[in-house]
């Protein structure tokens, strides 16, 4: 199996929309933030990223092309594009499936936590592999969110016992590669298993990265990666990452930037502490982080999600700050079950009612009352969050 990652960017700005709140000088700093932001998601968009993969590695025509995770009805577009005469299967996130191709079958099923939808993807999915007969060649289209979208249970679990494994899961601040290592465990189509069911000649998998070190075993659980001693030949390719993302910011950025990391890998409560910390000792400019942190839930936790809270946190810490700004966002367009991607805030932000919201980590509607929150919609893809920070 060869990986290949391919380093490139479109600086295409598009200004996301943030209340304005306060004097104009923080008003052009938020939006520089929030178009700083978006360079780096369109910089790893399905449609552009499997366009440009495509383009420079050509493949033969496939057979047949299956789309799973949050960026699945744009990376399958740009293959639909180029090779119009293959069926097409997408499975995305409720409310992620416009500009799908005219001709693929679409299910939209619920993320983080699966429902009955996923089960019933998860079934279409294995359909479509198993009916790939001797010689076929299957492009798998791969990005983050495929874990909970798409599944075939083991024979003794139920749609509640995976959803309440999830739950804990997510409540109890475990990173991916756990949540994801409990969800193979479970699956019958996880960890190479679903290609383990392919008869035909060649899988190419491309893939767009939501998790650290951009492994395609993690990536969706595993769901486009090949078995063990695989029988056809599988060519794998990363196209898209947190990576491409901060690099195609960080260009943008120019004489501005001054530290580029990908290090939002703790809990919350952690991380805005030390996040803080580094920013006020750092010297002026911009700071570009990227990761994906994590929550740790109360029992009744209210609306929001990781980056808000991360947001809702950091507001504390730099309260006061006349210098500091900082956006952070999920590059999905979601954070949580929500419609937001995330939220801006500055020194201003902060007053003590925001306490409760820590605590009961309800920050959505907190944030939303300041006209902090982020609302980009869908953006067509999942190189998990950014961080940038204006200092000065």
């Amino acid at each position: 199996m060869n990986f290949f990652i391919f380093p490139w960017w479109l600086a295409l700005p598009l200004r996301a929309t943030i209340a304005e709140r306060r004097g104009p000088n923080t008003k052009d700093i938020m939006t520089r933030l929030t178009d700083l932001w978006q360079i780096g998601v369109d910089a790893v968009g399905g449609d552009t990223s499997v366009r440009q993969s495509l383009r420079a590695h050509p493949i033969p025509s496939p057979d047949r092309i299956i789309a799973v995770g949050k960026a699945a009805t744009a990376m399958a577009r740009a293959a639909a594009s180029l090779f119009p005469d293959a069926p097409v299967l997408i499975v995305t996130k409720d409310g992620h499936a416009d500009g799908a191709p005219a001709h693929a079958s679409v299910i939209e099923a619920a993320h983080p936590v699966p429902n009955a939808a996923s089960l019933k993807a998860g079934a279409a999915m294995l359909d479509a592999v198993q009916g790939c007969g001797p010689g076929t060649h299957l492009l798998m289209l791969v990005s983050g969110g495929a874990s909970a979208l798409a599944e075939v249970l083991e024979d003794d679990l139920t749609l509640d016992d995976l959803a309440q494994r999830t739950r804990d899961k997510l409540a109890s601040g475990a990173d991916i590669h756990q949540i994801n290592a409990m969800r193979r465990g479970l699956s019958r189509i996880k960890g190479g298993k679903l290609l383990g069911a392919f008869r035909g000649a060649r899988v190419t998998t491309l893939a767009i990265s939501d998790v650290e070190g951009d492994s395609l075993g993690v990536i969706g659980s595993g769901i486009g990666d090949a078995p063990e001693n695989a029988a056809f030949a599988h060519d794998a390719r990363i196209v898209a990452s947190n990576a491409i993302a901060r690099a195609a910011i960080a260009d943008a950025a120019g004489a501005e930037l001054r530290s580029n990391a990908e290090t939002l890998y703790e809990d919350v409560a952690t991380l805005a502490p030390r996040i803080a910390a580094d920013l006020k000792a750092a010297p002026d400019g911009l700071h570009i982080l990227g990761g994906e942190p994590t929550v740790i839930l109360p029992e009744t936790p209210g609306l929001g999600g990781r980056n808000m809270m991360l947001a809702l946190r950091l507001a504390r810490e730099i309260a006061g700050a006349d210098d500091l700004h900082i956006l952070v966002a999920g590059t999905d367009g979601s954070d949580g079950p929500t419609d937001a991607a995330g939220a801006v805030v500055d020194g201003k932000t902060w007053d003590s009612s925001g306490q409760a919201a820590i605590e009961s980590a309800a920050p959505y509607d907190w944030l939303a009352a300041r006209g902090a929150l982020l609302k980009p919609g869908p953006t067509g893809t999942n190189v998990m969050d950014l961080l940038i920070a204006r200092k000065g």
